[in-house]
């Protein structure tokens, strides 16, 4: 028998939409530039080909850009500004006893399914960023914040995309209806 879920209620939305926008002012005006994560692992990806293969990274600018000869893929602000958002998570998780391990998911779906689909769809969305130089919190909040067209269009082409595609998928989420019905 399932429990009720006890860790304490989540933020007002309207709230943590505000500090959001505070932290975000404060990095543009702290550091110069807005938020996004989609670098720092891109910079973790690099990273790791520089101990496995260097010269190849040597010898494709996008990636010596990152990593090439001495230089250190990691140090970087964004890498920080990632490592410390997860952590933040994490222990705002564990203040507020909602950390446990779980697979959420709709009753039209497997455990696998649900995690076959979330690293496609994950890999799908990586690869979407460093293809568009950015992923959807750089794109959104830091674009959107200086009113940016093309963060606009995006933002607005992501949330017509998601509600048409939840059509399609609904039917994993939603409960099966009872005979008769």
């Amino acid at each position: 028998m399932k429990t009720a879920f006890t860790g304490k209620p989540y933020a007002n939305p309207y709230i943590a939409g505000i500090v959001l926008g505070v932290v975000l002012f404060a990095a543009y005006y702290l550091t110069g530039t807005g938020l996004g994560a989609s670098g720092a692992v891109a910079r973790l990806t690099v990273s790791a080909q520089a101990v496995v293969a260097p010269r190849h990274v040597d010898r494709n600018a996008y990636l010596a850009d990152m990593a090439g000869g001495d230089s250190n893929a990691m140090d970087n602000w964004i890498v920080m500004v990632t490592a410390g958002a997860l952590l933040g998570g994490f222990l705002s998780a564990l203040f507020n006893r909602r950390l446990k391990v779980e697979t959420q998911k709709g009753p039209g779906i497997s455990k696998r399914q649900r995690w076959m689909f979330a690293l496609i769809g994950g890999g799908l969305m990586g690869f979407g960023a460093r293809l568009a130089r950015g992923c959807t919190s750089g794109q959104a909040l830091s674009g959107g914040a200086v009113l940016s067209v093309g963060s606009w269009a995006f933002m607005f082409a992501v949330f017509a995309s998601g509600y048409a595609l939840a059509w399609f998928v609904r039917r994993l989420w939603l409960q099966p209806a009872a005979e008769g019905e």
